[in-house]
């Protein structure tokens, strides 16, 4: 619309950032097809979806790629597949990442509820978490870590944490650590911006708090954040929380 006499045009629409979700996998072909399936709405609404496999020996792989845009290697470890993915392509300071565990289910309106956050200046954050099952000491323990994110302004993987790119870059990206990359990258993203905490909530499994036992879990983890705190070596932690020592 042209301006009238003595009036100043309109400022152009501010170009909405383009959003990545990057999501680590690792032998995940068994319920990856339903969490890919849940997302295509996204990418019809122009969301980059990009699957980083840690050298799974199932169908993984096979699985993932008619159902993201783009499926990468990198060597196994949460950090190390983030950062591959959120580097690939041809990365720009427009981007808004949001990393996504592969057992993890975003609102359905996730796009726009970044985007908005992002506009009223959010520079990094995350959902409110609920634990997929319907006992009350597990739906005791999201409330609990959604608090205490809250009041630390330390995320977890499980939140879906969201970063634009430029403070993702100047952070560093995920430490290459076995284990607490999240709360590594958390702690530097908090001496450039603190921690948006959306009230929207991603719905994650609770097959691993089912497979110890949900009070055996949540004292191995409250443990094991104590230790990384105290300068534990996160290879060590990795190996007591269950995970293969990486390939050589």
């Amino acid at each position: 619309m042209r301006a009238r006499d003595g009036e100043h045009p309109a400022p152009p629409l501010a170009k909405p950032r383009a959003l990545r979700i990057v999501m680590p996998v690792l032998d995940e072909a068994r319920h990856l097809r339903e969490r890919l399936l849940d997302l295509q709405s996204l990418r019809k609404r122009g969301v980059e979806l990009v699957v980083v496999d840690g050298g799974s020996v199932d169908d993984t792989v096979a699985v993932a790629r008619p159902l993201a845009d783009r499926v990468l290697s990198a060597p196994r470890g949460r950090a190390t597949q983030m950062n591959a993915g959120a580097q690939n392509g041809v990365p720009s300071g427009d981007d808004v990442l949001l990393f996504l565990h592969a057992d993890t289910q975003l609102p359905e309106q996730a796009d726009t509820l970044l985007r908005q956050a992002v506009s009223d200046g959010a520079v990094w954050g995350r959902f409110d978490v609920r634990i997929d099952s319907p006992s009350w000491l597990l739906r005791c323990v999201s409330t609990l870590m959604n608090l205490r994110s809250r009041l630390t302004g330390i995320a977890t993987g499980d939140q879906a944490m969201f970063v634009r790119r430029e403070a993702f870059d100047a952070a560093g990206g995920f430490p290459a650590i076995a284990l607490m990359e999240d709360i590594g990258l958390c702690i530097a993203l908090k001496q450039i911006a603190p921690c948006t905490c959306l009230k929207a909530r991603v719905i994650t499994s609770a097959r691993r708090w089912q497979a110890r036992g949900p009070m055996r879990t949540l004292l191995l983890m409250w443990r094991l954040r104590a230790a990384y705190f105290f300068g534990a070596d996160p290879e060590h932690l990795a190996v007591r929380y269950g995970y293969r020592p990486r390939d050589s």
